[in-house]
């Protein structure tokens, strides 16, 4: 596993890896991480906050979160900065710092990628419901790349996009294998009565 210096974007939201998240940005501490990030070509953690608030002094975090790439950005009539982040890789925090202006940084070891894996056929319900959320998305969801027999995909997608707790959904990040992370989403499933 390989350990990277990051700066985190603690949030009341949770990013998996593939994902897409719209944000809009205003906080100078923030307005800088992403300008800088820009700059250098790097990512930042979007991290799912335990206490505290994602504006003011600095937050606590789960120990889970994933990197994040800037593929858009737009000035808002506002004056606020619209960027779309794409979730990268999954990672653990192993130590972090509030630097002055309340920026937290982390020192952060990345989770290996989940290797792809055929969507077992007990699931393809999942797939079919999936695909009728995203008919009914617009961007940037819309324009993601679809894999709706990865079991990877289907299962980080429906844990991003389904009306479940945030506690929930960081549970579901910080799950190793896909077909665990589907069976979870089964569970939680039949609790909404999707089934």
């Amino acid at each position: 596993m390989s350990e990277q210096t990051i700066p985190l974007f603690p949030l009341h939201t949770v990013l998996f890896p593939g994902g897409a998240l719209p944000l809009r940005v205003f906080e100078p501490r923030y307005l800088d991480m992403i300008s800088s990030c820009m700059r250098n070509g790097s990512h930042f953690g979007v991290i799912l906050i335990s206490e505290g608030s994602e504006v003011g002094k600095a937050a606590k975090t789960y120990p889970v979160g994933t990197l994040g790439e800037i593929t858009y950005f737009q000035q808002l009539k506002d004056g606020c900065l619209g960027i779309t982040v794409r979730g990268v890789q999954r990672f653990n925090v192993r130590h972090s710092e509030v630097q002055p202006n309340e920026l937290t940084v982390a020192t952060v070891e990345l989770i290996p990628q989940e290797a792809r894996h055929p969507l077992p056929a007990c699931y393809a319900r999942m797939q079919n419901l999936l695909e009728e959320i995203f008919n009914q998305l617009g961007q940037p969801f819309t324009s993601l790349p679809k894999d709706y027999d990865d079991a990877c995909w289907v299962s980080s997608r429906l844990a991003e996009l389904l009306p479940i707790s945030l506690m929930q959904k960081q549970a579901l990040l910080q799950l190793d294998d896909p077909l665990h992370r589907l069976q979870k989403l089964d569970e939680l499933l039949a609790k909404l009565d999707y089934r």
